[in-house]
């Protein structure tokens, strides 16, 4: 990518700006997922023995990360076309909308098929936003920042990630707290979802304060002509898109087993949701904030090398997280989740932002780093607790897989 740098204070403006922003939208797109494994089952789709109510609730978990990637490539087409700014406005819209929507939403009990129904189609319109959040996100931070700091700025924009989980979770464990089960499920788990919309029109103000970045601002000044971004990225940069759909596999498929699964692993095996939410919660608030720092790491040691660390430490954690899980213990458990969270996985997100920018040229970086990015959303994420909740170890006894 060129190495055209905004001004330290632009900088710093940028990652202000994508780290709410990012922070409030990806609060949305977690919060269908905590739902999902938390009520859903019984709200929207009662006919079905928890184990395939659960599995059903996923599956429309699913949805939306099968929607990524359009959402990706229609935004990353338009992000390269009329600017980075532009379009992570138009996506913190319709995402904050939508899931203001879903707490609106009528349950199976009111309205019966037609509310699964609904439900989807928001989901849909929630992946589609997000697909298109996360380039626009990590470009308007990377192409104003110094290539010697891009690392360390553009890992601010993952933050928002951490920082998005973080508050979705802990607004489903207040819900819980100060509701009794009856109301959490008459009424209880919509507030966070409504809650939203405030949220959403403060990361607006803050979007639509901030400049386009430099590298796109010239590339128009110059009136650079070209084919449709898409089909010039997958021509021009075809290993780049592999590379990143390969280092995205890696980070998604940890990510949303050790996060989503283990909600519902934890019921599996007689631990109260709770304990699994708190964890999770200090985990990834401690991610969060520590996150640049492995971006600042990667400034120093290349990208590569500490992403493959990353991806190393997540598998050799694998079997003893689960087996810590089937311990019962909270205190195990929590550590479990705290070091695949904060040590495997903040290794590869917090690498990512500045090793898939510089993958791509920047006329076509939007639409490089959504193809690459959300196809592996969409395979792995998506997929990941399903497979998982249908073959986890507590559906035999503990210590056991079995998939049938």
């Amino acid at each position: 990518m060129a190495d055209v740098n905004g001004t330290p204070r632009d900088v710093r403006k940028a990652a202000v700006a994508s780290l709410f922003g990012s922070a409030l939208e990806w609060y949305d797109f977690f919060l269908y997922g905590t739902a999902a494994a938390l009520v859903f089952n019984t709200l929207f789709f009662p006919t079905f023995d928890p184990l395939v109510g659960t599995i059903a609730a996923f599956g429309t978990n699913a949805v939306g990360f099968l929607a990524r990637p359009l959402g990706g490539i229609v935004f990353g087409h338009f992000g390269d076309r009329v600017g980075r700014k532009s379009m992570l406005v138009t996506t913190l819209v319709i995402m904050g909308v939508a899931t203001c929507l879903i707490g609106l939403l009528s349950t199976y009990g009111a309205i019966e098929a037609w509310a699964p129904m609904l439900l989807v189609s928001l989901r849909i319109v929630q992946g589609i936003a997000v697909g298109g959040e996360w380039g626009g996100g990590v470009l308007i931070v990377s192409e104003h920042a110094p290539s010697h700091r891009r690392g360390f700025y553009s890992a601010w924009s993952q933050t928002g990630v951490g920082l998005g989980f973080v508050l979705s979770a802990s607004a489903y464990a207040l819900a819980q707290a100060v509701t009794t089960k009856e109301s959490s499920l008459a009424w209880g788990w919509r507030v966070p979802f409504v809650v939203g919309i405030l949220l959403t029109a403060v990361g607006l103000l803050i979007r639509l304060r901030i400049m386009e970045t430099p590298a796109f601002r010239e590339r128009t000044s110059e009136q650079e002509r070209s084919g449709p971004p898409l089909l010039d990225v997958i021509r021009t940069h075809p290993k780049s898109i592999l590379i990143a759909f390969g280092a995205r596999v890696a980070e998604t498929g940890a990510s949303y087993l050790f996060l989503t699964l283990s909600l519902s692993y934890a019921a599996e095996v007689g631990v109260g949701k709770g304990v699994v939410l708190t964890a999770l919660v200090v985990g990834m608030l401690f991610e969060s904030f520590a996150m640049p720092l492995f971006g600042a790491l990667s400034d120093r040691i290349g990208r590569r090398p500490g992403y493959i660390g990353g991806a190393i430490a997540v598998i050799v954690w694998a079997y003893p997280f689960f087996a810590m899980f089937d311990s019962r213990n909270p205190v195990l458990i929590s550590v479990a989740l705290f070091v695949a969270v904060v040590i495997g996985h903040e290794a590869m997100i917090g690498t990512q932002p500045a090793f898939f920018t510089e993958l791509f040229a920047s006329r076509v970086a939007y639409g490089g780093l959504a193809l690459g990015h959300e196809l592996a959303s969409m395979i792995v994420g998506g997929f990941s607790p399903i497979v998982a909740t249908r073959c986890s170890p507590g559906r035999a006894r503990p210590g056991r897989s079995r998939c049938s």
